[in-house]
């Protein structure tokens, strides 16, 4: 079994100087994907399962099971996250259910709210062993916790973690969720400063949008978990059009298949890249 939790992947890679990928699952080809790419580059991975993706399957358990079972299979540490997480009673289950690691998203809430349901978020999965990962929220009405000119404040940040006792904290520098180009500029001098002022591992959200030399600057500056979905989404949908467009076929394993070994390659790459490599 490799399934892992959060903080020792995080604090060795860390101590390594590197940055860990967190890849979203959707489907079941997605995580085989991820665990592919692991083995081929000899480093460990996140699959991540947000909560919109158990909206999209009707239930958490199903994917939990084909991830985990294909986590106990790799043979690198992968961590089982839940992703994006606004209801405990999910954080619940996916304890229940084995996960190693979740991310409580009270960002929307008032900011006291936010701690408080944290802080117990944390309290909960303590118990069972699992890591917790959150984020600030919206202090002082900004627009959107990760809208593209969100900062986090390192004195909030730090104050937070002592409030929560969080295992890892999402910040705001700059990226933005769903972007289609790579276009996002990052503020590596706050990421500096956040990684001075946190305890606790950094982790960069909507990192589809970051070019890859802005994501590297960002491990280097002290980035620790970084977040990618959209982009591999799109990697994911060209192999699998291209595939069918050039050999127009009934049979789901082909095209499915043609998305898996691109979103592979392309994993791998990324995994290199935060380990800077």
């Amino acid at each position: 079994m490799t399934r892992s939790a959060l903080t020792p992947v995080l604090a060795e890679a860390s101590a390594a100087g590197r940055a860990v990928a967190a890849f979203n699952v959707i489907q079941i080809e997605h995580a085989e994907a991820y665990a592919t790419a692991a083995e081929r580059v000899g480093l460990p991975v996140v699959m991540q399962i947000s909560e919109n993706c158990v909206r999209y399957h009707g239930s958490l358990a199903p994917i939990a099971a084909a991830t985990l079972a294909i986590a106990d299979a790799c043979a690198q540490p992968v961590v089982v996250h839940l992703d994006h997480a606004e209801d405990v009673s999910l954080v619940e289950e996916a304890v229940r259910l084995g996960l190693t690691s979740v991310m409580f998203d009270g960002s929307t809430l008032p900011d006291d709210e936010n701690r408080a349901v944290t802080r117990r978020v944390v309290e909960l999965c303590r118990a069972a062993g699992v890591s917790v990962e959150a984020e600030l929220g919206e202090v002082g009405g900004k627009d959107g916790v990760h809208a593209p000119g969100v900062r986090t404040d390192p004195d909030d940040a730090a104050r937070f973690v002592a409030d929560t006792g969080v295992d890892a904290l999402a910040v705001a520098v700059g990226s933005s969720h769903a972007m289609t180009d790579r276009t996002a500029q990052l503020d590596t001098d706050l990421i500096a400063a956040l990684s001075r002022s946190v305890p606790v591992p950094l982790v960069l959200h909507g990192s589809s949008g970051v070019p890859d030399e802005g994501l590297v600057a960002a491990v280097r500056a002290g980035m620790t978990k970084v977040n990618i979905a959209t982009h591999l989404n799109q990697v994911f949908t060209r192999a699998m059009t291209t595939r069918l467009e050039a050999s127009p076929t009934v049979d789901t394993r082909k095209y499915l298949g043609a998305a898996r070994d691109a979103v592979t390659d392309e994993a791998a790459r990324l995994m290199q890249l935060l380990a800077l490599r």
